[in-house]
């Protein structure tokens, strides 16, 4: 089952709250936390599996997610206008559960205006926030082509990083800067040589220029090492990734966190305890990949806080 949330089709909706609440039973209590609200699919499903003595928390920094949120009318809920490195605001061991849905909304990518899409053409934007930073034109208005080169290489996997970062240098010193995602589509077409099947040669380039105005991997790692501090024992840590630089990084930090830890050094002191127990990674099912084609790259992986 889906939920249609402001043209947004949740991803993973049952699977993940399931995961969350895990064994928490019927309607339980306790604060739980969406890390990432997006358009609310996954909160206002928490919300109707919660006693009336739960809470649920949201972080976003969206400001069209903020105005989402609002029209939810329950006093159970509140939401922060920050990103989900701010779970560390939070004290320790406050929460019976923590869910991360990573990635852009349909919505963030259906609006030209804000440009993190190359099918329409609008301001080179692609901020999550839009109150606050340097948009990607402003960014690619003056890098210089090594530093552009090394963005969409690591960022992207993009194998025609250079000549790529070459021909946005030459337009800029010819035409002036990008302003326009129609502007930098064409431009990236015409470096790469080869295509991908089923891809437009663009996608790669535009997923690192997201990835790191918006320095989500960096912020990703912050919220990870956050959630151990602010889940209870016991408590669930739920997240859903839509490309394998996010899923590398949820992968390794949970089995890093899953596994007795031992000093070289001192080969006969006790191992640091694991701190979180690997329970599951999940793949949407045929049917639902059928219905919403965006969420064929998804995966859920789970893990459980330990004692310690």
């Amino acid at each position: 089952m889906v939920t249609e949330i402001s043209s947004h089709t949740t991803v993973l909706l049952d699977e993940a709250v399931d995961a969350l609440l895990g064994s928490a039973g019927d309607a339980p209590g306790g604060t739980w936390i969406d890390a990432t609200f997006g358009r609310g699919g996954h909160s206002r499903r928490i919300l109707s599996r919660l006693s009336p003595q739960g809470r649920l928390l949201a972080f976003d920094k969206d400001p069209e997610a903020i105005q989402e949120a609002a029209r939810i009318p329950d006093a159970r809920f509140s939401i922060r206008h920050e990103g989900f490195r701010h779970l560390a605001d939070l004290p320790s061991a406050s929460a019976a559960g923590v869910l991360m849905d990573l990635g852009v909304s349909s919505p963030q990518i259906d609006s030209p205006e804000r440009g993190f899409s190359f099918r329409f053409d609008g301001p080179l934007d692609m901020r999550m926030d839009t109150t606050r930073g340097q948009s990607v034109a402003e960014w690619l208005a003056d890098a210089e082509v090594a530093r552009i080169a090394e963005v969409i290489r690591e960022y992207g996997e993009e194998r025609f990083a250079g000549p790529i970062a070459k021909a946005i240098v030459a337009w800029r010193q010819e035409r002036g800067p990008l302003a326009t995602t129609a502007e930098l589509a064409d431009l990236v077409a015409g470096a790469v040589k080869t295509r991908e099947q089923g891809q437009n040669p663009a996608t790669r380039t535009f997923q690192a220029l997201r990835i790191f105005i918006n320095a989500e991997l960096e912020e990703l790692q912050q919220a990870l090492e956050a959630s151990l501090q602010v889940l209870q024992p016991g408590g669930r840590l739920v997240v859903i990734s839509f490309h394998s630089l996010e899923d590398r990084i949820v992968k390794q930090f949970i089995a890093r966190h899953s596994k007795e830890v031992f000093d070289r050094r001192a080969p006969f002191a006790t191992p640091q305890p694991m701190r979180l127990r690997a329970l599951d990674r999940i793949k949407p099912s045929a049917s639902e990949v059928a219905a919403n084609p965006r969420a064929r790259s998804a995966v859920m992986r789970v893990a459980e806080r330990t004692e310690v």
